[in-house]
């Protein structure tokens, strides 16, 4: 089943709901790939997309993919080998910032075994979460990691993560107290990876993660400023180390 790699112009939100409805919205692109076949591009193009094994998991594996092998090895999961497509964002100019990167993990024969959603915080710090969907992509965990300085490490999250195709529609709510005061969309359309149109997502979305990162900071400082009590930050079990 093996695909080759593509592009995804996306529209991601944030829509807060309680304690105060805010919203967040901005555009970029990322990566759907093989961990184990990166794509290979042309000398003057690679700075534009680069995939480090520092940036998942430990970020000691010496390749992506081995780093979510040894993850699903401590869960016991085996894929016998089996394909992944992984959706990321890639280091632009050296630097990279992934809220969330999603590996969709198959065994052999290209049955669906598992997702694993790893996240990523504005504190260098990361967490995975092993994931069972049902047939329309749904599943539901418990929140384990410190993701919002205005929400606490409780409630657990429902997400919706079907494999992209054509399109990319992912959503990710947290639910808390009966209610779900926090929802994430990632929307977009497929696009073949040629020379041009990365180099016209680069020119449109220039710096795209340190943008992302940049608004995520920038739109916790308003809510700060509107009164948003800070929840403190636990002391992180998770790798703290991203490398950027």
């Amino acid at each position: 089943m093996t695909a080759a790699p593509a592009l995804y112009d996306v529209a991601i939100a944030h829509v807060r709901t309680a304690p105060q409805r805010y919203t967040l919205r901005h555009r970029t692109y990322m990566w759907l790939i093989d961990p184990d076949r990166p794509p290979e591009l042309p000398l003057l193009l690679r700075p534009l997309a680069r995939f480090d094994p520092r940036d998942h998991f430990t970020g000691r594996a010496p390749s992506v993919r081995a780093g979510l092998d040894a993850f699903l090895a401590e869960h016991g999961v085996d894929l016998e080998g089996g394909e992944v497509q992984m959706l990321t964002h890639a280091r632009v100019f050296g630097y990279v910032f992934n809220p969330i990167t999603l590996y969709w993990c198959h065994g052999p024969d290209g049955t669906p075994r598992c997702v694993v959603a790893e996240v990523h915080n504005t504190y260098r710090g990361r967490h995975s979460y092993l994931l069972h969907p049902d047939g329309a992509g749904r599943a539901v965990t418990d929140k384990e990691f410190y993701v919002s300085p205005f929400f606490p490490v409780d409630g657990r999250y429902r997400m919706r993560l079907p494999a992209p195709g054509g399109r990319v529609d992912l959503t990710v709510q947290l639910e808390r107290d009966g209610g779900r005061p926090f929802t994430a969309t990632v929307r977009g359309a497929r696009r073949e990876v040629r020379a041009r149109t990365l180099l016209r997502l680069a020119v449109r979305r220039p710096w795209s993660t340190l943008a992302v990162s940049a608004a995520i900071r920038l739109h916790g400082v308003r809510l700060y400023l509107r009164g948003l009590p800070v929840q403190p930050r636990p002391a992180s079990r998770q790798c703290p180390e991203n490398h950027q």
